[in-house]
């Protein structure tokens, strides 16, 4: 007879093969269009992730998929496991050069009107908002598409300017000339976020400069004789020679002792070592603030170089005398500012020396017009005998992020927000920053040491630019250039731009933008032409978004911002800089980094090295499930690799996954009522489970993602189908319907698959969705997805075991072992053949003990002989054969014939 119809084989309709790209792009298309009012709906406790603007240019790169779908995941994650409702909008940085410059590209030709460029600006942002807000869709990710922030939206703008006058109304906002970076690629002024590093070739030169009169007489006073004191030289040394033309100052550090050599030569009594190649013998030294105040001569035009001290001259490098150039140097100025040394500037804004290069170095007028970086070889080589040495070398230097291009320090009047100026409770912008940071959770927590020492080390935040698409920094000036600070007038101005957006600042008259009866008259004024850095736009999204009430919430403070390891300088810096003025707290209670997307190498992703995953690449060939189920299973709080073998070996732990949710979803398919009348074998998986779920949703809201998904893969893997699935087997297939055994067990596996798909829910949404639709509708109820399923308390449910599962597996583990290598070496076929005999009363005292090693019996330890044996904890086991006959049905060997069924079978049958 054939017993196949007799056994309640699983079924179901979900399918082993899950064609990821076609099901995944049809499951994001119904989110779309109910999951984020849901998400948002929820009547709970408000989740606010606030988005990151990414730039509105350009398409998506694998690292804007990393980045958007963690947002995605923390989001789901706090809906499904911690109860929230979740407000997240998404929002583009409109904005800016880059922009700007393409649109100069397309309009070279036709001398455009500022109107034209605005309107060309325009419509580029909104081309590429389009495409990469499709783009994120296309990733599944769930969020407020219909109602998006733009900084080009004209509240929004108006928003933006509002905290630009909250700054000043705080007294921070200063306008002064001093060296910035200058991008004369991009003619403008360079935030520190702005400017990236990379190696550059310099020249490194060593520069006499003669000394004046006077600091000859201070040496003599020590005792000089006059042939040395008329061969005197100051040993300078730079890696800039375009600079010296400005030079207004040697810096030396006062707490350090100096020498004057036989032949005369100046340096640092600690750099003599360094410099034996000059053959400098000392006759006298003195310390660094003895020539205080007198001079050196300037080799290129015989200008006075003052002697001054400056706490930023070190003994690592040079001579310890510091070519000091104001106007081309943050330390430079500052140690000139305190002698009041005027700052000399002969480059303009493309970089190339202006007309005050003619007065600086007569004798050379070709300068004018050259870039300063082609200068170089022209100064030293006017230099001649001043110069003492030439060399070139390899160093790191900054670069325009946007441009690409090395940049410049050039002294230029911007506006700054000030760093150290008392502002609140006697307390600096720098202090309140710092002290803010105190009441943020970081993720890593080095973060906040991260952002904490950039706070202490940044200088002014310069916020002018010098271009046109952008929020201006409205304000006017009088006819004598003083700039009119009226709140009530710049108010008026916001109204204006709220209804019109910020380009009327270009387009309309003076008078149009003066309120009816000003106190001011318009052919009086002159307008400020400088537009906001760029991160000034997004550093005030906290209060264009979160505060304004035009979004779907009304708050000061986000919950969390999520962007990547990068924005510590950038966007986290320029957030809460101006949170801090505006609300004197932070913006986010917590801030998580990621890493970048790196290959398999390590190697930055590049066209050039073939390198680059596109996300749609991985959707097509993988499945947009993959990657995040990848994203869970490495640290993404440093660089992420990824590449073909990565991805393969992830769709192998997801086809784990899925299978047990298929094998789950087919044993529960026919249960109608639960039965918590557990075996012990029920009881200790359910337990393990508990654990093992209490942990991933720890780390989950902990967002340590990694921790918690390999606790459960593990888990699934190992424990549920390598253990107590493969175990159940007999029983789901074999015993009656309705046996309390069965009904027990399939109790448990419902109980393990509704908390699965709540835990996976966040990560494999679109997998967990499916799988509800091919749920048994009793264990589920009647949701129509799986944002209608909710979280309940699993451990409620289950009640401890008799019996020490580890120790219990570490049994079988050993069978196991012994188990291979009769198989191996074709003694038997199956497990089903043998008895386990033995002295451990655990075991023997363990009803279900025959089915938790899958044979047929335990029996007592006796002298029968044996195929295997092993000890544990001095416990000995055999492994003997049966001597029973395999049931035709169960395949169990305890048959007392090869045609009868064992008892167990021949009852259920009948």
């Amino acid at each position: 007879m054939d017993y196949k119809d007799t056994l309640l084989l699983p079924n179901t309709t979900f399918e082993m093969r899950a064609n990821l790209y076609e099901n995944e792009k049809k499951s994001f298309e119904k989110f779309s269009s109910f999951a984020y009012a849901q998400l948002r709906d929820k009547k709970a406790p408000k989740f606010i992730l606030h988005d990151g603007p990414p730039y509105a240019n350009g398409h998506l790169h694998i690292g804007h998929a990393l980045n958007k779908i963690l947002k995605d995941m923390i989001n789901k994650t706090r809906y499904f496991l911690a109860n929230n409702s979740i407000s997240y909008t998404p929002g583009w940085d409109c904005h800016g050069l880059p922009i700007e410059q393409q649109v100069e590209i397309k309009l070279k030709d036709k001398n455009p009107s500022i109107k034209e460029i605005h309107d060309a600006c325009t419509e580029h942002a909104k081309e590429f908002i389009g495409i990469q807000m499709k783009e994120f869709k296309d990733l599944g990710i769930i969020g407020d598409f219909d109602k998006p922030y733009l900084t080009m939206d004209f509240k929004f703008e108006a928003n933006i300017y509002k905290t630009l006058l909250e700054v000043a109304k705080n007294g921070l906002l200063i306008q002064r000339s001093k060296p910035v970076y200058w991008s004369w690629a991009a003619k403008s002024a360079l935030a520190e976020a702005e400017v990236e590093y990379e190696d550059k070739e310099d020249y490194s030169i060593f520069v006499a400069f003669k000394l004046n009169d006077d600091a000859k007489a201070k040496l003599k006073s020590l005792g000089a004789n006059d042939s040395i004191l008329n061969n005197a030289r100051a040993v300078i040394w730079t890696t800039t020679p375009w600079t010296l033309p400005a030079n207004k100052a040697i810096a030396l550090n006062k707490d350090e002792l100096y020498v004057l050599g036989e032949n005369g030569l100046i340096v640092a009594k600690k750099r003599l070592e360094d410099l034996a190649e000059f053959n400098i013998k000392p006759v006298l030294e003195f310390k660094g603030d003895f020539l205080e105040n007198t001079n050196a001569l300037n080799p290129l035009n015989n200008n006075l170089s003052q002697f001054i001290t400056g706490e930023h001259v070190l003994m690592d490098g040079g001579s310890g005398l510091v070519h000091t150039a104001p106007g081309h140097g943050e330390d430079d100025y500052y140690a000139c500012l305190r002698y009041n040394i005027e700052v000399e500037m002969p480059v303009g804004d493309d970089g190339c020396y202006d007309e005050n290069i003619k007065r600086l170095v007569p004798n050379k007028p070709e300068l004018l017009g050259m870039h300063v970086f082609k200068a170089n070889e022209v100064i030293i080589e006017l230099l001649g005998e001043s110069l003492l040495k030439c060399s070139k070398f390899i160093h790191s230097y900054p670069f325009c992020w946007r441009t690409h291009k090395p940049i410049i320090y050039r002294a230029t009047k911007q506006f700054f927000i000030a760093m150290d100026k008392e502002f609140y409770n006697g307390m600096t912008l720098r202090e309140l920053a710092q002290k803010s940071l105190d009441e943020v959770s970081f993720y890593p927590k080095a973060g906040r040491n991260r952002i904490g020492t950039m706070i202490s080390n940044r200088p002014d935040w310069c916020i002018s630019r010098q271009r046109s698409w952008g929020v201006p920094l409205a304000f006017f000036n009088d006819k004598s250039g003083n700039l009119i600070m009226d709140f009530e007038l710049y108010e008026h101005l916001a109204s204006i731009f709220e209804k019109e957006g910020v380009r009327v600042w270009w387009q309309k008259d003076i008078k149009d933008l003066l309120p009816a009866n000003s106190k001011y008259k318009a052919d009086e004024l002159e307008k400020v032409t400088d537009i906001l850095d760029v991160w000034f736009d997004s550093g005030s999204t906290f209060n264009a978004v979160l505060a304004s009430g035009n979004y779907d919430i009304k708050t000061t403070q986000a919950d969390m911002y999520l962007e990547g390891s990068d924005q510590h300088r950038g966007w986290f810096q320029s957030s809460l800089l101006l949170s801090v003025i505006l609300n004197k707290q932070a913006p986010y209670k917590a801030v998580l980094t990621h890493g970048f997307t790196v290959d398999e190498k390590g190697r930055k992703m590049s066209k050039s090295l073939g390198n680059v995953i596109a996300p749609e690449q991985i959707a097509k060939n993988y499945g947009l499930e993959i990657f995040r189920l990848y994203i869970t299973l490495c640290d993404y709080s440093t660089d992420v690799k990824l590449g073909e073998s990565i991805l393969k070996q992830t769709s192998e732990q997801y086809r784990k996954i899925r299978n047990t949710i298929r094998f789950l979803l087919a044993n529960t398919s026919d249960l109608k009522a639960y039965n918590y009348n557990f075996s012990d074998l029920d009881k200790m998986i359910l337990n393990k489970a508990n654990n093992v779920f209490e942990l991933y949703k720890k780390s989950f809201l902990e967002y340590d993602f990694a921790k918690g998904m390999n606790a459960l893969c593990t888990f699934l893997s190992a424990d549920l189908s390598g253990v107590y699935l493969d175990i159940c087997k007999d029983s789901l297939y074999c015993d009656a319907k309705e046996d309390s055994k069965r009904t027990a067990s399939i109790t448990a596996m419902a109980l393990i698959l509704k908390k699965l798909l709540v835990l996976l829910a966040p990560v494999l949404t679109h997998t967990t969705n499916e799988a509800c639709e091919h749920a048994n509708k009793f264990i589920l109820g009647d949701i129509k997805s799986i944002f209608d399923l909710e979280d309940f308390d699993f451990a409620s449910k289950i009640t401890p075991s008799k019996n020490d599962y580890e120790y219990l597996l570490k049994t079988r583990v050993k069978f196991y072992e012994q188990i291979d290598i009769l198989k191996k070496d074709k003694i038997i076929k199956s497990t089903l053949e043998l008895n386990l005999a033995t002295n451990d009363e655990v075991i023997l005292n363990y009803e279900e003990a025959a089915d938790f090693y899958s044979l047929s019996k335990i029996e007592a330890l006796n002298s029968n002989e044996a195929l295997a044996s092993f000890e544990i904890d001095n416990k000995t086991y055999k492994i003997i054969k049966s001597n029973l006959c395999k049931c035709p049905r169960c395949w169990k060997y305890l048959s007392l014939s090869e045609e009868s069924l064992c008892p167990r079978c021949e009852r259920v049958l009948k």
